[in-house]
């Protein structure tokens, strides 16, 4: 498979796991079965929408292929008549997440490649491929956005997946193989931050000196 041949699958999985995880936010917010299928669209297409836009591809990824959009509808579906099977829809969602998480960034990675994009507009593609969909899932759901959550690699796990990319095709390494890197280094660091509590310094203020 080449790097060509790998964007429709990125594409189709991500927004299929993406839009499981919009619809298990709505479920926590008890909505309709519309209102389900609004957060699985959102979630499922918004990251790559943005990403087209800000590439100027045309016709954005989604009108392309309306196909997408039955399968959010489906996604939906399924999760209006089986989320009251999950004891703990959160967890299910950060870890359906984590994985949209892993193929998004390797799919905005290549969109940004294939559009003659230079290293560091690829990195930033692969970052708002990952993001978009689920932080505008949680602002309209009036959750805390995951990317915003202290003491989690999130933000920080795209920016790495997309970095080990770059890093690999930049020194010759096959276009599947660095977009595979990509995915996994996504996932792990995303994962090892949920169970091992990787994390980054955060900012704290200095506490204000005494004059006196």
């Amino acid at each position: 498979m080449s790097p060509e041949d790998a964007v429709p699958f990125l594409d189709y999985a991500s927004v299929l796991v993406f839009a499981l995880t919009g619809a298990l936010v709505a479920s926590r917010a008890q909505l309709d079965l519309v209102g389900f299928i609004f957060f699985a669209t959102l979630t499922g297409i918004g990251g790559g929408t943005l990403r087209d836009l800000l590439l100027g591809q045309d016709p954005v990824f989604w009108v392309g292929r309306p196909g997408l959009l039955v399968l959010t509808s489906l996604a939906a579906v399924l999760v209006f008549f089986t989320a009251h099977l999950f004891e703990s829809r959160y967890s299910l969602i950060l870890w359906l997440d984590a994985l949209a998480l892993a193929v998004a960034v390797p799919a905005g990675v290549d969109v940004a490649i294939g559009a003659g994009a230079g290293p560091i507009v690829t990195v930033a593609m692969g970052i708002i491929t990952g993001t978009f969909g689920g932080m505008a899932r949680d602002t309209v759901a009036n959750e805390l956005p995951l990317i915003l959550k202290q003491g989690e690699l999130y933000v920080t796990a795209t920016f790495g997946g997309a970095v080990v990319a770059v890093v690999l095709i930049g020194i010759g390494c096959p276009g599947v193989w660095a977009l595979i890197a990509c995915g996994v280094t996504v996932f792990a660091l995303r994962a090892g931050s949920m169970l091992l509590g990787w994390n980054l310094p955060t900012y704290r203020p200095r506490p204000p000196r005494n004059k006196g």
